[in-house]
């Protein structure tokens, strides 16, 4: 059993995460950032929550770069083969459920 006040949580570097469960090989993870990530593709279905702060989420939709703002408690879902990146307003704090070891 384990408490996890998320908002205290900082990282030493840009997207660091606390590994809070591995379900079976589906991870969860608390991410601290205030840097962007990095454009990819998982190799699986993502769930990505936003606990604190802002991410302006970038995404290609038939071949067509789009982006919207995730406030706090909005869930970015990105199915098989979706291209995205997170940028962070600031410092952001966000759950990502995902298969283990995925980008």
């Amino acid at each position: 059993m384990e408490v996890i006040r998320s908002k205290g949580f900082k990282a030493d570097h840009a997207w660091g995460a606390k590994n809070i469960a591995n379900m079976s090989g589906i991870t969860t993870r608390l991410h601290w950032t205030d840097q962007p990530y990095k454009w990819h593709i998982n190799d699986g279905e993502e769930v990505f929550v936003v606990l604190d702060g802002q991410v302006e989420m970038y995404y290609r939709k038939s071949g067509t770069q789009e982006s919207v703002v995730l406030e706090v408690g909005d869930i970015f879902f990105a199915t098989v083969g979706t291209e995205h990146v997170a940028h962070p307003i600031g410092e952001a704090r966000v759950l990502v459920v995902e298969n283990e070891g995925s980008v």
